[in-house]
């Protein structure tokens, strides 16, 4: 789109690595210098009213995002912080055994391409228990089958990818979260992929967690991720890295009291951090206004014009409707090589994974990068 073009600061070139991090809005420089920095700079610490209103107005725009209420979400630094934190308050939580000991291991399953940080999580808290179960990287991502035959007693959480970073395979969370519920486990989704360019509407998966992140097709910067917990079940879950704005009264200041708020907020732990959020906020304000699911649109009419002459070259076909808004080509190595090097003389920015380039489409980019690209596949 067009117009898309003068609301974001675009690099020279062609800019198709939104699936690493997103271009700036142009507001993002003045509104974050009027909402953070000149606050501070004119009040010093009575600014805080001011900076804590920038994380109300965070949640509420990924409530408006997701179709949730701002309530139930908390901002973490990232996926894998929330992941850690998730998993540790379920240690209060009665498992699918009454009598099961806190040491049992605990199974996590997800799909051997999920991001590998995710994975490092739950190896970092075997002592809690937690053991990483993985169904194999060459089984569909949305093979049911699979899900049902990992989908053991011992597992006590699945992490579903929405849209997965390697590939852009498009998870169909609603099916595969069905079967969990009726295994009784519980289940968390990685949205950091799909935010802003998939729509998603929480109230329809019917899940336990959500984790994401702002730098990408949010276009909100490094630092602001956030989770999404169900209302239903805050209550028995207790945090173990907690702090006084994890209290439902941050400002009582009794050491000997600590109660947890009813909120999502209860995950948010000490004194937290404004600037990110500041910056992340222009971001998912402009993806709002824009909404997903134009820009859901937009993505897959420039994919389809790429796919067009691209088709014919690839080892593995993509259907557009399945993946999210990468393009994941895979080439014979002497293609590859040759794609590579066109692109990189045409200035485009992407990058390689193994034996394939990533190339994104956001709603700044426009019909002519893409028959570009078009017509370079078409001399390949």
């Amino acid at each position: 789109m067009q117009d898309a073009n003068h609301q974001f600061s675009l690099p020279k070139g062609m800019y198709l690595l939104s699936h690493s991090v997103g271009c700036m809005p142009v507001l993002t420089r003045n509104l974050v210098g009027q909402t953070y920095f000149e606050p501070w700079q004119q009040k010093g610490g009575d600014a805080w009213p001011q900076w804590l209103t920038i994380i109300e107005q965070f949640c509420h725009e990924l409530g408006t995002l997701f179709n949730a209420s701002a309530a139930d979400f908390c901002p973490q630094p990232s996926v894998s912080s929330g992941l850690n934190q998730y998993l540790q308050s379920l240690r209060c939580v009665q498992s699918k055994n009454a009598n099961r000991p806190a040491t049992q291991k605990r199974t996590v399953l997800m799909h051997a391409s999920a991001f590998p940080s995710l994975g490092f999580v739950v190896q970092g808290l075997a002592a809690y228990g937690f053991e990483l179960k993985l169904i194999e990287k060459d089984i569909d991502p949305n093979d049911l089958a699979a899900w049902q035959a990992h989908l053991t007693e011992d597992v006590e959480v699945a992490m579903i990818t929405h849209v997965h970073s390697n590939s852009g395979v498009l998870s169909n969370v609603a099916d595969i979260s069905a079967l969990c519920r009726a295994k009784n486990t519980l289940t968390v989704v990685d949205v950091a992929q799909s935010a802003g360019v998939v729509p998603i509407d929480i109230a329809v998966w019917d899940v336990d967690v959500i984790l994401g992140s702002c730098v990408k097709w949010l276009c909100g910067g490094p630092g602001a991720g956030f989770m999404w917990v169900n209302p239903k079940h805050i209550n028995a879950l207790e945090p173990k890295q907690i702090g006084w704005f994890s209290h439902q009264n941050p400002f009582e200041f009794d050491i000997e009291h600590f109660a947890f708020t009813d909120a999502a907020k209860r995950f948010w732990g000490g004194t937290p951090s404004i600037l990110p959020y500041a910056t992340a906020l222009v971001g998912v304000q402009q993806i709002n206004q824009i909404g997903s699911q134009s820009l859901f649109e937009h993505s897959k009419t420039l994919q389809r014009v790429v796919l067009a002459d691209a088709a014919e070259h690839l080892l593995t076909p993509i259907d557009v409707e399945k993946v999210g808004g990468t393009l994941s080509v895979h080439l014979s190595k002497p293609k590859l090589t040759e794609l590579e090097r066109a692109l990189r003389q045409a200035g485009a920015y992407f990058d390689r994974r193994g034996d394939c380039l990533r190339l994104s489409w956001h709603i700044y980019n426009t019909t002519q990068e893409a028959q570009r690209v078009a017509q370079i596949f078409k001399s390949l």
